[in-house]
C-alpha cells in the first residue's frame, strides 16, 4: 500500500457545452491547464476523441503545445494518443517536437482504442498510413526507439541499414505510458516494462485484476526498474454536496446517452439537464447514473479529498488523475469553466 503523499493530475476532454464554441471550449481548457500548473498538479493530459458534439479534444499534440506554452512546471501530455489512428513515425515526430518545446515536461500516453465510431475510424485510416491494431506492440516499441537520441535502425532484407530519428538532435525523450482498461493493456505494459494507467474514469470494471496482472508480470528495465501506475477518476468537488450533485448531472446524462446508443449533443447546462429529467423521467438512464456515480467522486471538498485518498490507498498508488466533469450553470462565462476550476482549487485547498 502507498504511504507517499497523494499527487493529483488532470485529464481533459475539452468539453463543449450548449451555446459554447470550440474556440471558447479550448480557451477554457487552456485556462484550466494554467490553473492546474499554479496549484501544483503533477501533470495535465488531453484525451483523443473524434466527431463528438461535446468533446473538442481531437488532436492532443496541438493542445499539448498550446498548454506547454501557457505553463511553467506541470508535465503535459496525451491521455492518450490512439495509436491505431496514426502512423508511428508521425506520433514520434510530433512528440519529439513537443519535447523540444518543453524539455522534460512531455508525457506520451498511448492507447489502442479508436476513440470514435466505425465511420470515423475508417476516415482516419483512409490514407493507409495509420497503425495496424495487430502490430500495436511493435509500433509502441518503434516509437520509443525513434524518440531516443540515437533513433531506430531499419534493417533491409538486402542487408543494408537505414537510420530513423524523430528529430535530428534530441537531448531527451517524452515519457511513454500505456493506457487501457483491459487485461491486454496491463499485460503489454508489464511485458514492455512501461508505466501503465488504468482508465478507471471510463470503466471501473476489472481494475483489481488489471493492476495485479501488471504488477505481477512486470519486466524491469534500466529506465523503469519497478512497476509504476496511477488511476483516473471522474471528480466533481463543490462547496456543498448539492452543488456538486447538480454539476455532475450534465456529464451523467452524456454518459447515459453513450451507454444507450442515443444521439449525442453538446453538454447540457445544469438547468437543461434538470428540466429534461423532470419532463421525461427514464428508469434506464437513472440506473446508469446510479452505477456511474458509484465509481465517481462527487461531493464537498473534504468528502472528495478523503475519497480519493482512500481510493489511492486501496489500490497502492500515489497519484490520481482526475477528470473534472463539473458542468456549468446558465450564465457562466463560455470561455471559462468555473465548476472545473472550483474542483481543482478545492482539492488542493486542504
Amino acid at each position: 500500500m502507498t504511504t507517499a503523499p497523494l499527487a493529483l493530475s488532470v485529464l481533459d476532454l475539452v468539453p463543449v457545452r450548449t451555446g459554447q464554441t470550440s474556440a471558447q471550449a479550448v480557451a477554457a481548457s487552456l485556462t484550466l491547464a494554467a490553473h492546474a500548473d499554479r496549484l501544483g498538479y503533477r501533470r495535465y493530459w488531453f484525451a483523443e476523441h473524434h466527431n463528438m458534439p461535446a468533446v473538442a479534444s481531437t488532436t492532443p499534440p496541438v493542445l499539448i503545445a498550446a498548454a506547454a506554452a501557457r505553463t511553467q512546471r506541470i508535465r503535459v501530455g496525451s491521455g492518450g494518443v490512439m495509436l491505431p489512428n496514426h502512423a508511428p513515425l508521425i506520433v514520434a515526430e510530433q512528440f519529439a517536437a513537443l519535447e523540444a518545446i518543453a524539455p522534460g515536461r512531455i508525457d506520451l500516453g498511448i492507447g489502442r482504442a479508436p476513440g470514435s465510431d466505425p465511420v470515423i475510424t475508417q476516415l482516419l485510416r483512409a490514407a493507409g498510413t495509420a497503425g495496424d491494431v495487430e502490430r500495436f506492440p511493435d509500433h509502441v516499441q518503434d516509437i520509443a526507439l525513434m524518440l531516443q537520441p540515437d533513433g531506430a535502425t531499419v534493417q533491409f532484407t538486402s542487408g543494408g541499414e537505414y537510420a530513423v530519428r524523430a528529430t535530428p538532435a534530441a537531448t531527451g525523450a517524452p515519457e511513454i505510458w500505456l493506457l487501457g482498461s483491459s487485461d491486454y493493456s496491463a499485460q503489454l505494459a508489464a511485458s514492455l516494462g512501461l508505466p501503465y494507467v488504468f482508465a478507471n474514469h471510463f470503466s471501473g470494471q476489472g481494475l483489481d485484476r488489471a493492476l495485479s496482472l501488471y504488477r505481477s508480470g512486470f519486466r524491469p528495465t534500466e529506465e523503469h526498474p519497478e512497476p509504476r501506475t496511477f488511476l483516473t477518476a471522474n471528480v466533481v468537488a463543490a462547496p456543498t454536496d448539492e452543488e456538486a450533485e447538480a454539476r455532475a448531472l450534465p456529464q451523467l446524462r452524456m454518459m447515459a446517452r453513450l451507454r444507450l446508443n442515443r444521439p449525442l449533443t453538446p453538454l447540457e447546462t445544469v438547468e437543461e439537464a434538470r428540466a429534461a429529467l423532470a419532463a421525461a423521467p427514464d428508469p434506464q438512464e437513472e440506473q446508469i447514473h446510479a452505477a456511474a456515480k458509484a465509481n465517481w467522486f462527487v461531493g464537498d471538498a473534504a468528502t472528495v479529498r478523503d475519497g480519493l485518498a482512500a481510493f489511492a490507498q486501496e489500490h497502492g498508488v500515489d497519484e490520481i488523475m482526475i477528470s473534472p466533469v463539473a458542468g456549468s450553470f446558465e450564465g457562466e462565462t463560455p470561455d471559462q469553466s468555473p465548476g472545473r476550476v472550483q474542483t481543482l482549487e478545492l482539492l488542493t485547498a486542504g
